[in-house]
């Protein structure tokens, strides 16, 4: 007999079917034994009596989260005992054959509630079964659910979904960047990129006039709070494109995505606000302000643009200007001469998306110019000689024709998180690290083997 989901198990009344999940919960009442069958769609209310000996004596050993399969016949529950929370509450299971298919040790913690009171670290040691949580099941359904809907979204605008490579070439970008390295080439390293910057760049050098790219991204961050080593975010870039029509893409996407996928949410101001970098600080000092018109309202979402950002921010620990947000930002200014002379007076083609007081989007339009790119390096410290180095293949490929180009980035983790009205983003992350970046379930980041160690010709000095 083929199995099917306790969600379908409506459609068989008064015939026999299949169904195989978790021990929920077991009571007895009288000499009659109920236990709760968990699936992934849902619960099913099994009976067993003693008119069934042998099924009526294995019931009697079921614990909680045994995994089992039950043979039996769909019938209608008595009135009295009709549970209108779930699916199938009109309906049970009267058992007939069950199978054993594996024992388990008693939990650590109840997977019935919402998990909110549970030891964080606790929970992230043993996510597998905190996922088992229904709470946790509907936000990976929603960010599976969202993440379909984005690249439908966008095909049907005419992007090609290209994936860029996770070994790739260590540039100054911002944060740190996680090293690997090389067997092959000694005391040589790849790097793990912290977007996909340079090569959605070279992409529109290719000719690839519109590109997305569910992206993953990696960043060796000091340990904060609510900040992951690696993430997901959608990544858009254009040709022949203006800033505004960026906007206006995006603003499209994240309007029908919220219409469609959450309809219970409402947007609080249809077309998002513009406000330039200035305004929200004078008015908000900040620049991801909280526009939400009532902050206790989980279904309320708050969208807009900051545009308008300084290009540089004077660094008084280095003593020297760095880009406000990455070096490839597009000046608002096009003479090479000013920008050098006047560094922190020019406005960058710079855009984020806030979200009720939290970034979750932020772009440019990029620079195209071998010239400009250089002088913005050299802004920023960076000699002639090492601009060749990391950047040389950039820098060659804009001298083979590009085209004027920019895009956007939305982090995944953070959009999901507020609109699904959750405390932090490793809520919506199937298996997160700590804020201290450990990730508890595998014991990670771990040592290798000294052979490991041999292999890539890495050797630890010892602390002093």
């Amino acid at each position: 007999m083929k199995r099917i989901y306790s969600s379908k198990t409506t459609q068989y009344l008064g015939k026999k079917v299949k169904v195989s999940g978790w021990v929920h919960s077991i009571r007895f009442h009288g000499k009659i034994i109920f236990a709760g069958l968990r699936d992934e769609q849902g619960l099913l209310q099994m009976v067993f009596t003693p008119k069934n000996k042998q099924v009526y004596e294995m019931a009697k050993e079921l614990k909680p989260e045994w995994v089992i399969s039950v043979n039996g016949k769909i019938q209608k529950r008595p009135k009295e005992m009709v549970n209108p929370k779930i699916k199938t509450g009109e309906i049970e299971l009267l058992a007939d054959e069950i199978e054993i298919l594996s024992r388990a040790k008693t939990i650590p913690f109840p997977v019935d509630t919402d998990g909110y009171e549970i030891d964080e670290k606790i929970r992230m040691k043993y996510r597998y079964i905190d996922l088992r949580r229904e709470r946790l099941k509907k936000n990976l359904k929603a960010r599976q659910q969202t993440i379909q809907f984005m690249r439908n979204f966008l095909i049907e605008k005419g992007f090609l979904e290209v994936e860029t490579p996770i070994l790739t070439k260590s540039t100054p970008e911002g944060a740190r960047d996680f090293l690997v390295p090389s067997r092959t080439y000694p005391g040589t390293f790849y790097a793990l990129p912290q977007s996909p910057q340079q090569y959605k760049q070279l992409l529109m050098v290719s000719g690839i006039e519109k590109y997305f790219q569910i992206a993953r991204c990696f960043r060796d961050e000091d340990p904060r709070g609510d900040r992951q080593a690696e993430f997901t975010q959608l990544d858009i870039e254009m040709s022949f494109v203006k800033q505004e029509e960026i906007l206006e893409l995006i603003e499209e996407l994240f309007i029908s995505l919220v219409k469609k996928i959450f309809p219970k949410k409402k947007i609080t101001k249809i077309p998002f606000p513009r406000i330039t970098y200035e305004q929200a600080m004078e008015k908000y000092n900040t620049d991801k302000p909280d526009l939400r018109k009532n902050k206790k309202d989980k279904n309320e979402l708050a969208f807009a643009f900051i545009i308008d950002f300084p290009l540089f921010e004077w660094k008084e620990s280095k003593k020297r200007f760095d880009a406000m947000h990455h070096p490839f930002t597009r000046p608002q200014e096009e003479d090479v001469g000013k920008v050098k002379k006047n560094p922190g007076k020019i406005l960058a083609y710079q855009h984020d998306l806030v979200l009720n007081g939290y970034e979750v989007g932020g772009g440019s339009l990029r620079i195209y110019k071998p010239d400009m790119l250089e002088a913005i390096f050299e802004i920023m410290g960076h000699k002639k000689e090492e601009i060749r180095e990391r950047f040389g293949h950039l820098l060659e490929a804009f001298e083979y024709g590009v085209p004027p180009h920019g895009g956007i980035a939305s982090g995944l983790d953070r959009l999901l998180a507020i609109i699904q009205g959750e405390p932090n983003i490793r809520e919506v992350i199937a298996f997160p690290k700590t804020g201290e970046n450990r990730g508890l379930m595998m014991n990670t980041p771990s040592e290798v083997s000294k052979e490991q160690l041999k292999e890539l010709k890495i050797k630890f000095e010892k602390k002093k």
